[in-house]
Parts: structure tokens; C-alpha cells; sequence
């Protein structure tokens, strides 16, 4: 199973959301075109702390040169428009390291959609689709209408953050290897040979960062991404931040807060990370929610009678999901084209349904062929999905960036002693995803070649202007829970705090019209919602 992501994961959703329904300080405050103040200082941004260098003119008086190109193929779903029809890309020019600014640069891929009513735009929204590791440049167009209300008075913007994909993308291991560690390698280790190799990919996998991207690695941190936001900003010609994050985005969200409070404009904040929580808590959390969707799932099955495939007792339906696990993990069962459902795999897949609850039908299906055909091509096919390997048996590089991002925003180091004293925790809080979850804390950082001292981000953004926070109580990646926390974190008057009664990760894109309605009127129209208030 590829990792659930500590700050929380968006890049599957962003593919599997294309074919879907889915206020602030000065109101109607618009953003005018031109030259914009920029500073890589957080002092000069307005925060406190040490402050660093002022980027030269060569950066903040970039250009960029916009030219028609067509959205990547993979991103298009059925809601998407075709190719070329709207897209323009470019490039700006990025510090490698803002402690060195006339120093080595790195390029950060964009691409964005015109707003539809010129006439009245506000200025350019730019978005990010978590991960760590999503690219934006590749998710944007894929999510077909979702953002077209937002469109007609913002330019939409997706980015690729630096390490990812066109800016610089960190790159570990070929896709031969991939596959060998993902269909092979048991994520949930059983004897000391199995632990012994599972340590061992992991410190492979390191070793191949180092040796492939080792340039840019220690320079691809959450901080360093959030200054080039305000970078784009400036040479985007906007004299205030817009700007929407899900997932792993709100943190990178609330960092940009952070550092330049008094930039920032209106930001909105969607399926948030727990901004306090440090790695082991992240995991526990991430513990808690996946197994809490899962039981909400299982009552939905239980509800269809004799249709459902684990029963019509919940309770007794997550045992039989558990020991259905337990069996591959003993004996993969055949899929098609030659390939096996391991335990891993089939984890993988049950994950990648409870992220919307528009798969679950395809979950119903997937544990019905598995448990009473004997097959798992259905589960498999879920997996590949989420692990972003094509039918050719090609990996993107989303997993290579996403560890590189999450490691160099944490000090955190867990050895396997340290993890085995968490499994007896972690399995009673949920015996589908626990023991993972566990095991992960051991193996996502081990042998990484930078260790930062990152830990959880100051969120604080005195003096920003209220800053919208969303959480959906059935969320699995980041759970309901951290919303108020983020909304606390940034403080009094500006975290504003929203509640969506409902499943999956992101409120926005779930077709809820409450929660669709209060975003585009804090948008369009600067209007803040009122702390607190719920959707359902």
C-alpha cells in the first residue's frame, strides 16, 4: 500500500473528482494587475522571526510567458473539457534555496484558466490539491467544472510544488522497482526476515532520492514551498494571496499565513491536517478516521440486506474485512494479467474507495469478487488507482515527492523497536488499518539523506484577514477534528470554522450545496461565514 499520508492526501480524489458534481477582510477588494511587493523575509511578510535576504529584481520582476498548451491526458475525466481549450502554462523562477537568492534557481510549473468575466476579475486564484505531491498542473483541468463559479471572476491557477513533477519533481527508484516493492513487499511485517526487508526498501528507496534528486532535496520543505507562493503572487500582479488548499494544501495554506499575515486574502482551507499533531499522532489520527469510514460504510452495505458481501451486522462486517486481509496476507489471491491481490494491495484498495462515497458501490463490488469469487481484480484495480500505476505498469513519480516533502517537514525518526511497542494501540483502534499505520511511522523516513527540524508548523497569522476553515466529519485522511484546530491555531477573528455533516475528503468538490454556496460567497463576494456554522 502506498502511504496514507501523515498531512493527509488529495492526489487520487483530484483524478477521481473530474466526472463529478461536486469572507474575508475588505469586501470586494480587487486585486490590481502590476508590480507587487515581494520578500523572503517573514519579518518583512509581516510575522516574526528570523528574517532572510530580499530576492533580487531578476526574480521579482519576472514575466511569465503564457502559451496555450493542452491539459495532460491522464487529468481529463468525463467533466473536463478537452484539451487546449482553455489552458495556459508557463514557468517562474524560483530560489533553490531563499536563504541563497542570487544563488542556483528551479523553475515552478503553472497553468491557469483566464477569468471568464474579465471585466469584473478580482485577480488570480491559485490552488493546491494536497499530497504532498499532487501536481496542480496535472489536476487542475481534471477536475472539469468543479471550479467554474470561481472562474468567471478569478483566474484559476494549479502549480506543481518544487520536488513535484515540473518543478524539479524528486525522483527515487523506476518503475520496475516500484512495482516489486508494491506487490512483494509486505507493508506489515510479520517475522524479523520481513522486517528486516521491509527497513531495507525503505533505506533503498531513501538511498535513491539522495542519489537521483539529491540537488533539490533538502530544499523541498512545506516553508519553502509557501515562499514561492508569495513569489507568485507577486509576479501573478496580485497585491494579496487567493487561494484555495485541500488536504495536505491547508497546511501549506496556513504556513503561507504564517509567514505573511498581512498578504494574506482570501484563503480557504478544505479537508485540514491537525496542525499540532506530530507524526505519531498524524497516524493515529489517520488510524481513527480511516476505520471510523469504514464503519460508515459498512452500515451503508448492511443497510442493502442480503447485497452486501460482509454482512448486515457492521460490526461483525469489519472482522470479516480484517481477516479477509489476514488470508491474503498468507495467500495473494489471482487478478488479472498475471498479477496477485496481496494484503498490502488490498488495503491500498479499500483505502482508495473510502476517500468518496461515490466508490463504495465499486468497494461493494470489489469485496464481493474477493470474498466469494476468490478474485481480486476488482480491489487491485482500486489500488493501482490510488498507487497512480497505469495499465502498462508504469508508476508516477506523485510517491517520490510526497515522501520527500512530508520527511523534510519532519524531524521525526521512529526505529522498528519503537514501532512495534504502538501496534497493540494502533490495532485496537482499528485491526484493518492500525498495524499499518504502525509499521509506517519505522519505514516512511528511514535512512532519509536531510533531517529538518520542521516539526508541526507555527499556524499563528495575527493580523490576516479571516481565513475560512472547512472539516467533513466522515473524512478519513485528515479527520473532522483537526478542522478546529487549524480554525483555533490561526487565531481569534481569523480562523472561521465550518462543518460539513458528510463523508469523504473535501467538502467542496461533494456536490453539498451549503458548503458550495458559503466558499463561492466568500470568494466572489468577500462575504465570511459565521464561525461555527454547519452544513449538512
Amino acid at each position: 500500500m502506498s502511504r496514507t499520508v501523515r498531512a493527509g492526501v488529495l492526489a487520487a480524489v483530484a483524478l477521481l473528482l473530474a466526472g463529478t458534481t461536486a469572507a474575508c477582510g475588505d469586501k470586494e477588494k480587487e486585486s490590481t494587475p502590476g508590480k507587487a511587493a515581494v520578500s523572503a523575509s517573514p519579518g518583512a511578510g509581516g510575522a516574526g522571526g528570523a528574517g532572510l535576504p530580499r530576492l533580487p529584481a531578476s526574480l521579482t520582476d519576472q514575466k511569465p510567458r503564457w502559451t496555450e498548451c493542452e491539459a495532460p491526458v491522464k487529468a481529463l475525466g468525463p467533466a473536463a473539457r478537452a484539451p487546449g481549450a482553455r489552458w495556459q502554462c508557463a514557468t517562474v523562477r524560483a530560489p533553490l534555496d531563499y536563504a541563497d537568492p542570487d544563488g542556483e534557481t528551479l523553475g515552478i510549473a503553472l497553468i491557469r484558466a483566464r477569468a471568464a468575466d474579465s471585466e469584473r476579475r478580482i485577480g488570480s486564484l491559485l490552488l493546491n490539491f494536497g499530497g504532498p505531491g499532487s501536481s496542480g498542473v496535472a489536476s487542475l483541468p481534471g477536475w472539469g467544472t468543479v471550479f467554474d463559479d470561481l472562474g468567471s471572476r478569478y483566474d484559476l491557477v494549479g502549480f506543481d510544488p518544487r520536488g513535484v513533477a515540473g518543478s524539479s519533481g524528486v525522483v527515487c527508484r523506476d518503475s520496475e522497482a516500484m512495482e516489486a516493492a508494491a506487490s512483494r513487499l509486505d507493508h506489515t511485517p510479520d517475522d524479523a526476515t520481513e522486517e528486516k526487508a521491509f527497513l531495507a526498501d525503505a533505506k533503498d528507496f531513501a538511498a535513491g532520492c539522495e542519489r537521483r534528486s539529491g540537488t533539490v532535496l533538502p530544499h523541498v520543505g512545506t516553508e519553502s514551498a509557501a515562499r514561492d507562493m508569495d513569489l507568485l503572487r507577486a509576479v501573478l500582479g496580485d497585491d494579496r494571496l487567493h487561494y484555495l488548499g485541500f488536504s495536505y494544501g491547508t497546511r501549506l495554506g496556513a504556513v503561507y499565513a504564517h509567514l505573511f499575515p498581512q498578504r494574506v486574502g482570501r484563503l480557504v482551507l478544505d479537508a485540514v491536517s491537525d496542525p499540532s499533531a506530530d507524526d505519531v499522532r498524524h497516524a493515529r489520527n489517520q488510524t481513527t478516521g480511516f476505520q471510523r469510514a469504514l464503519e460508515n460504510y459498512l452500515a451503508d452495505c448492511a443497510a442493502q440486506g442480503a447485497d452486501c458481501p460482509v454482512g448486515t451486522d457492521p460490526e461483525a462486517g469489519a472482522e470479516r474485512v480484517a481477516a479477509l486481509l489476514r488470508r491474503l496476507d498468507r495467500d495473494p489471491l489471482p487478478a488479472t494479467g498475471g498479477r496477485e491481490l496481496t494484503e498490502s494491495l488490498a488495503r491500498t484498495g479499500i483505502v482508495r474507495a473510502l476517500y468518496t462515497e461515490q466508490l463504495w458501490t465499486r468497494l461493494t463490488d470489489a469485496l464481493r469478487e474477493a470474498l466469494q469469487a476468490g478474485t481480486g481484480s476488482r480491489l487491485l484495480a482500486l489500488a493501482d488507482a490510488y498507487n497512480d500505476r497505469d495499465e502498462s505498469g508504469r508508476y508516477s513519480n506523485q510517491s517520490h515527492s510526497q515522501r520527500a516533502i512530508s520527511c523534510a517537514d519532519s524531524a521525526d525518526r521512529l526505529s522498528l523497536d519503537e514501532a512495534r511497542e504502538l501496534l497493540p494501540e494502533f490495532r485496537e483502534l482499528s485491526p484493518v488499518f492500525g498495524e499499518f499505520l504502525a509499521w509506517d511511522l519505522a519505514g516512511w523516513c528511514a535512512g532519509w539523506p536531510v533531517r529538518e527540524d520542521a516539526g508541526r508548523p507555527d499556524v499563528s497569522a495575527k493580523g490576516a484577514d479571516p481565513i475560512l476553515v472547512i472539516g467533513t466529519t466522515g473524512d478519513p485522511a485528515t479527520p473532522y477534528e483537526g478542522a478546529r484546530i487549524m480554525a483555533d491555531g490561526l487565531g481569534k477573528g481569523v480562523g472561521i470554522h465550518l462543518t460539513y455533516e458528510g463523508e469523504g475528503h473535501g467538502a467542496y468538490s461533494s456536490g453539498n450545496a451549503c458548503t458550495k454556496r458559503a466558499v463561492d460567497a466568500y470568494f466572489l463576494d468577500g462575504e465570511v461565514p459565521e464561525d461555527g456554522t454547519t452544513c449538512s
